[in-house]
């Protein structure tokens, strides 16, 4: 009997689908958190195209948005790996998942 998780293993399988399910749930509130902030911030007054002063903003916006989202992820990932590795644990596992 092979003790090792392979990717067969039932509960490796499952524990890779939820985290590419929470990739996809945190990809799907970050852009509707850079969509409401960027608008708000960049569009007083919507019409049937953008200026070209909108366009840049909203370009601004979104690149600093993404900048700041994906520095604060690197920090929460280390932050959760370092802690996982504090406890001895390897991440969900110790949750019973």
């Amino acid at each position: 009997m092979d003790l090792n998780h392979t990717s067969t293993d039932p509960k490796t399988q499952i524990m890779n689908q939820i985290r590419q399910e929470a990739a996809v749930n945190n990809a799907r509130q970050l852009i509707d958190k850079v969509n409401g902030h960027c608008f708000n911030k960049c569009i007083p007054s919507p019409g049937t195209s953008l200026s070209k002063k909108e366009e840049s903003c909203l370009s601004a916006c979104m690149e600093k948005y993404m900048g700041t989202w994906n520095t604060v992820s690197r920090v929460y990932i280390a932050q959760i790996q370092k802690t996982a590795g504090q406890a001895g644990g390897g991440g969900l596992e110790g949750m019973g998942v």
